[in-house]
């Protein structure tokens, strides 16, 4: 799949983040320990750990922050998505097109709900 690596220059220093080009509020990459390694869209229901995301965060009524943090916590894992700038203040440098094979979250990782 296509993503974009756009860099921004934040008040921190220069900062690569991972986006999906004409993103919808329903998908999202998600990173485990500070690197791209999953992608979700809790609307494509083919695949099962998508349709365990949308149980997750839409029908329980939680940000994908929350749902992120019981899985880190459950699994002992560190999955997170990638926040620009805590302040506010960015600058975007540029944006490259990207291939990446990011695959779905682990099903064992969101299994028997949190």
């Amino acid at each position: 799949m296509t993503f974009l690596a756009t860099t921004y220059r934040t008040l921190s220093g220069t900062k690569e983040i991972i986006e999906i080009p004409n993103k919808k509020e329903t998908e999202w990459v998600i990173y485990e320990n500070g690197k791209p390694k999953y992608y979700t869209d809790f609307y494509d229901l083919e695949i099962e750990s998508n349709a365990m995301m949308n149980s997750l965060v839409l029908c329980t009524k939680r940000s994908l922050d929350e749902v992120l943090e019981l899985i880190n916590k459950k699994n002992d894992i560190k999955l997170s998505v990638p926040k620009i700038s805590r302040l506010g203040f960015k600058k975007k440098i540029k944006s490259v097109e990207k291939e990446l094979d990011l695959e779905p979250i682990p099903e064992k990782w969101l299994a028997y709900s949190l």
